[in-house]
């Protein structure tokens, strides 16, 4: 053992940042990144320089928490101001893909008229030049066909825009990230590093086994001014063993929101990954020191920041065997494909899942489901609901899907059968499509379409029939943002008169009439999926 070695504490915190905005799935592939960029963070930076009080103000409010106004205080104006000059000349070419993605998008609304596109090839923008196919749909719909892999190897995937803002934790309040970039401030070290790089593998592995300090700080390239801040993210202490589960019957524990850990003695599966900081503050709450040492497969269930969130994945890459995630269309901006995107930032191995596909696991199987609404009915593609059997039990991660068609669970259900556990989120008042896809729009939306297209999972009258259908012993209500430590990438100011509230009540309630054990899940729990159900 080296004299040197320490872990990582417990309540360390690593950012992903991109141009120092925090960084989630939409931030990695070049043509949603430069629209974010472009349509949302310049601007954004723009008009808090120019006028922050208007931010300030607009965040006493409550009901516009969430909303595109950026959350420092007017003394910070400055230095946004400089954040945002400094993005225009460093991230050009992102701005200038930008720039043709409009340009494109208009030339074929205008021209695509019927009549053969061929001619308007030559017209393609510069950055957009021999990557993209101009296409009708078989309604007659022009349309541009991305070919996202070439875009990665182009000059508008710039690894330089990541890095990482490093601090410890406190407690469970940080500032919304998706409206407000991260800001250099005592305590936080900014750390140049990408996504993909190994060396954030040696630091995250510092977790659970020690590792020398001088070797870490060598690989990172902290400097000699930040080496005693760097210094205070560890400790000499080791950290608590979890003991392996050998059980003969799966278990699940639920780590908060929408993350679940399925596992027996042989395999372990963990959906949507967010794991809270252990702090000393108040609430019970599952950490990365619960956690098995490796973990055989994560499933994402789809690309929202709050179920496909990068501080967690990169943190657990290192224990990752393979990611599974549902089959994007992957072809256009609105949906690209998560599988270029996660191999992109250093994972080796994700495995795409179509409708109904399986991919089979030691004891049992993981099973793509098709998944209804929740994405403002665009036409989004990553996403599935999943099925996982697992040594002769079956467990329903249904995450936000929406039962807009309950004949389609009937088919599902031909397929697969009954199901011991069913996890269903009830988010039903969900937020307009602009708020979070409306950087990536070239024609503004109708103020009534945008308030009727949401972001809407089951209600009640949605979600008691799936139950009916697969007859689980036990039913939970999750995602539904809750958690305390949810709180950089949802804004959620639930009541007990909240309609999700009002609707889960009368689930849970309805469940507990009929003999199942049913619960609208917060925090943490661990859940035996054994004939009895309930607390192991």
């Amino acid at each position: 053992m080296r004299s040197d070695e320490v872990t990582l504490r417990p309540n360390a915190i690593a950012e992903p940042l991109f141009n120092q905005w925090y960084a989630w799935i939409y931030l990695i592939p070049p043509p949603s990144a430069a629209m974010f960029l472009a349509n949302s963070h310049v601007k954004l930076m723009q008009s808090f320089a120019e006028d922050p009080q208007i931010h300030v103000a607009a965040l006493t409010n409550p009901a516009l928490a969430g909303g595109p106004f950026i959350g420092h205080g007017a003394e910070a104006a400055g230095a946004v101001r400089a954040l945002a000059e400094r993005t225009i000349r460093e991230r050009a070419r992102l701005l200038s893909l930008a720039d043709a993605i409009h340009e494109l998008d208009r030339l074929v609304a205008e021209r695509g008229d019927g009549m053969s596109l061929e001619p308007l090839y030559a017209q393609i923008p510069a950055p957009l030049r021999g990557m993209v196919e101009l296409t009708y749909d078989v309604n007659g719909q022009p349309a541009v066909r991305y070919f996202e892999p070439l875009f990665y190897d182009s000059e508008y995937y710039e690894p330089a825009a990541q890095s990482f803002a490093i601090s410890l934790a406190a407690s469970d309040v940080r500032g919304y990230g998706l409206s407000t970039p991260r800001l250099p401030r005592p305590g936080v070290l900014m750390l140049d590093v990408p996504f993909a790089s190994e060396h954030l593998d040696a630091l995250f592995r510092m977790r659970h086994t020690p590792g020398s300090y001088g070797e870490i700080r060598e690989r990172l390239g902290v400097s000699a001014g930040d080496e005693p801040l760097f210094r205070s993210f560890f400790s000499a202490e080791p950290p608590p063993r979890r003991p392996d589960y050998r059980s003969s019957e799966p278990r699940l524990t639920y780590y908060g929101h929408a993350c679940v850990l399925m596992e027996s003695a042989s395999t372990s599966v963990l959906f949507d990954p967010i794991i809270a900081y252990q702090h000393g503050g108040p609430g019970e709450r599952l950490t990365h020191d619960d956690l098995p040492e490796r973990i055989d497969y994560v499933v994402l269930t789809h690309n929202h920041q709050d179920h496909c969130l990068l501080e967690a994945l990169i943190d657990l890459r290192h224990k990752i065997g393979t990611i599974v995630v549902p089959r994007s269309k992957g072809d256009c901006r609105v949906d690209p494909s998560l599988r270029l995107a996660l191999e992109r930032i250093g994972f080796p191995r994700v495995v795409e899942l179509g409708p109904m596909e399986s991919l089979s696991i030691p004891g049992g199987r993981i099973t793509a489901l098709p998944f209804l609404g929740e994405h403002a009915d665009l036409d989004i593609r990553t996403k599935a609901g999943f099925a996982v059997a697992m040594d002769g039990r079956t467990a329903l991660f249904l995450a936000d899907s929406n039962n807009l068609d309950p004949k389609l669970y009937d088919r599902i259900h031909d397929r697969i059968g009954d199901a011991d556990v069913l996890f269903i989120g009830m988010e039903c008042d969900g937020a307009q499509m602009s708020w979070l896809y409306g950087p990536l729009l070239t024609k503004p939306l109708l103020r009534k379409h945008d308030r009727s297209r949401r972001f809407t999972g089951s209600d009640f009258e949605r979600g008691w029939p799936i139950v009916e259908r697969f007859r689980p012993k036990q039913v939970y209500v999750y995602a539904m943002g809750q958690e305390p430590w949810m709180g950089h990438i949802m804004v959620m100011q639930y009541t007990p008169e909240s309609r999700p509230i009002v609707e889960s009540d009368k689930l849970v309630a309805r469940c507990r009439e009929a003999g199942i054990t049913a619960e609208r899940l917060y925090g943490c729990k661990r859940i035996s999926v054994g004939r009895g159900g309930g607390e192991p």
